[in-house]
């Protein structure tokens, strides 16, 4: 089940925090709760993707684009994602997340995010493609940019996700069944 009452405790929370910056980082603070554990005692790989949806609502709050969509009638969904594990989290472990926006291209917003174990260690770390949606589809960036008061060009791209979403752009869609 979606984590909503964290979800709500991350609003709440952030509810009065100060804007972001573009690019600047959200931090935020978790613990690992056994439901969130697979049968190898360690935190899920699913809902580690579920507990960076924690990040990026909250990013998405201080970033004034919450409103913003509320108004226009706007969505937000995530497109693609990679994310390297390295580090177990185990029941009742503490996380601290790093969340923020990278920048973006035509279609996409990248952000990334990772998650630090006390001892200053990275459990893992992940990219995400993202898109603001309405009822015709994708919104492009520069349009939200310009919306939220940004200028339309983006922050350069590190060549590592250049090099990712070139890699996606040559993977089939759709895949081959079978």
């Amino acid at each position: 089940m979606y984590p909503f009452v964290r979800l709500f405790k991350e609003a709440l929370v952030f509810r009065n925090a100060p804007a972001l910056a573009l690019g600047a980082p959200h931090v935020s603070h978790h613990i690992c709760w056994p439901w969130d554990l697979d049968m190898w005692w360690e935190l899920n790989n699913g809902r580690t993707l579920t507990l960076y949806d924690l990040g990026r609502i909250p990013l998405a709050m201080r970033a004034g684009l919450i409103p913003v969509m509320r108004a226009r009638g706007w969505g937000l969904t995530v497109a693609g994602s990679s994310v390297r594990y390295r580090r177990r989290v185990r029941a009742f472990d503490r996380v601290e997340m790093h969340s923020r926006l990278v920048s973006w291209d035509s279609k996409f917003i990248y952000m990334e995010q990772s998650m630090w174990r006390r001892d200053g260690e990275c459990t893992s770390h992940a990219l995400f493609r993202t898109a603001v949606t309405d009822k015709n589809g994708i919104v492009p960036p520069a349009k939200v940019a310009e919306v939220l008061g940004h200028a339309p060009e983006p922050p350069e791209m590190p060549a590592w996700i250049q090099a990712w979403t070139e890699a996606e752009a040559q993977r089939p869609w759709p895949p081959e069944k079978g």
